[in-house]
C-alpha cells in the first residue's frame, strides 16, 4: 500500500549528491520492487520533483573535480527515475541541463587542452561530447512535448509554428534544447543532417528571447554572444548584436559571471584578431571573485580555469 509517509521518506529535497548515493540506491531499489504500480509512480514523481529543483550543492561547490566525479551518478539516477515518470517536464528539463553542462565542462573543454598532445584522442572526446549534447537535446525536446516522430517531423517542417504555443514556463526547456543542439552542430560540421537542423535552433532561440530575453540572469544573452557570431555571414552586424548582448548581460550580472568575459573573448575578440581586447577580457575574468555569488561559484571556477589556459596559449591564437 502506498502512503504519504512512503513518499515523504523517499523524497530528497534539495538533492545533496555528496550524501546522496546511499539514499538514491534505496529509492531505486524500491522502485524496482514496486515495478510500474501506482505507488512506484508516486514515489518516482516525488523523487523527480526533488531532482529537478535547483540546488547550490553542485553550483555552490568550488571543487571542480569533485563535482565532475559525482555528476554521472546523478545523471543516471535522473534517467532511471524518468523510466518511471517519462512525462515529468521539470525533470526532463533538468536532465537536459545536466547533460549539456557535463558535456561542456568535463568533455569538450578538456578535449581542447588534450589536442596539443593527442589529436586523435581529442577528436574522440569531441565526438563523445557531441553525443552527450544530442542526448541532452532529446530530453529537452521531450520536455517541450516533441516526444515522438510525428511531433518532431512537425517541428522540422515548420519550427516557428510548432513552437508558437510555448509559454514562459517552457523557456528553460527551450534554452537548454537550443544550447545543446547548437553545441552538437558546432562539433558536427561533417554531419549534414545536423547542420540542416539550424533553422529549428534559430526558432528556439527566437522564441526563448521573445518570452524572456533576460532568462537565467543574462545566461541567454551570454549564449547569444557566441550564437550570433557563429551565424553564417554575420559580419559586422553580428558583432554589433553580440556586443549588445554582452552589455546587457554585464548589467544583469554586475560583472560577477566569469563566463561572460570568456565567451566575449573567444567568440568576438579572437575571430576579429583583437589580441589586446582578448587579453583584457580574460584578465577581467580572472579578477572576478569566483566565490562572491554562491549560485555561480562552480561555473566561475570552471571558466577561470579556461581563462588561464587561453592566456597561456595566447601566442598560438595571435600569430605576429
Amino acid at each position: 500500500m502506498c502512503t504519504g509517509d512512503t513518499i515523504a521518506q523517499t523524497r530528497l529535497s534539495p538533492p545533496d549528491w555528496r550524501g546522496y548515493r546511499r539514499a538514491a540506491a534505496v529509492v531505486l531499489a524500491l522502485l524496482g520492487t514496486l515495478s510500474v504500480s501506482s505507488c512506484a509512480k508516486m514515489v518516482a514523481s516525488s523523487l523527480g520533483d526533488a531532482l529537478a529543483e535547483d540546488s547550490v550543492v553542485y553550483a555552490g561547490d568550488d571543487d571542480v573535480a569533485l563535482v565532475g566525479a559525482a555528476i554521472p551518478f546523478g545523471l543516471k539516477t535522473m534517467e532511471s527515475v524518468l523510466e518511471q515518470v517519462p512525462q515529468h517536464r521539470e525533470l526532463l528539463t533538468a536532465t537536459a541541463r545536466g547533460f549539456t553542462q557535463y558535456a561542456f565542462v568535463y568533455v569538450q573543454l578538456p578535449a581542447d587542452e588534450l589536442e596539443a598532445f593527442d589529436v586523435t584522442a581529442a577528436y574522440q572526446e569531441r565526438a563523445r561530447a557531441r553525443r552527450l549534447y544530442l542526448r541532452a537535446r532529446d530530453y529537452g525536446l521531450r520536455a517541450l512535448g516533441f516526444d515522438d516522430r510525428s511531433a518532431r517531423a512537425r517541428l522540422r517542417a515548420a519550427p516557428d509554428e510548432a513552437l508558437a504555443d510555448t509559454t514562459l514556463e517552457n523557456v528553460a526547456a527551450l534554452y537548454w534544447s537550443a544550447v545543446s543542439w547548437s553545441a552538437a552542430i558546432s562539433l558536427g560540421k561533417d554531419h549534414p543532417a545536423l547542420i540542416a537542423d539550424l533553422p529549428i535552433v534559430d526558432a528556439m532561440v527566437a522564441r526563448a528571447s521573445m518570452l524572456d530575453a533576460d532568462f537565467d540572469d543574462g545566461g541567454l544573452h551570454t549564449f547569444l554572444i557566441a550564437y550570433e557570431m557563429a551565424r553564417p555571414g554575420g559580419g559586422e552586424k553580428a558583432e554589433a548584436i553580440a556586443r549588445g548582448h554582452f552589455r546587457r548581460a554585464l548589467a544583469l550580472t554586475g560583472g560577477e559571471r566569469v563566463a561572460l568575459y570568456v565567451t566575449m573573448a573567444e567568440s568576438v575578440s579572437l575571430p576579429r584578431g583583437e589580441r589586446r581586447e582578448f587579453t583584457e577580457l580574460l584578465e577581467q575574468a580572472l579578477a572576478v571573485d569566483a566565490d562572491a555569488r554562491i549560485e555561480w561559484r562552480l561555473a566561475n571556477h570552471v571558466m577561470q580555469q579556461r581563462a588561464r589556459w587561453l592566456l597561456a596559449n595566447v601566442d598560438a591564437y595571435f600569430l605576429e
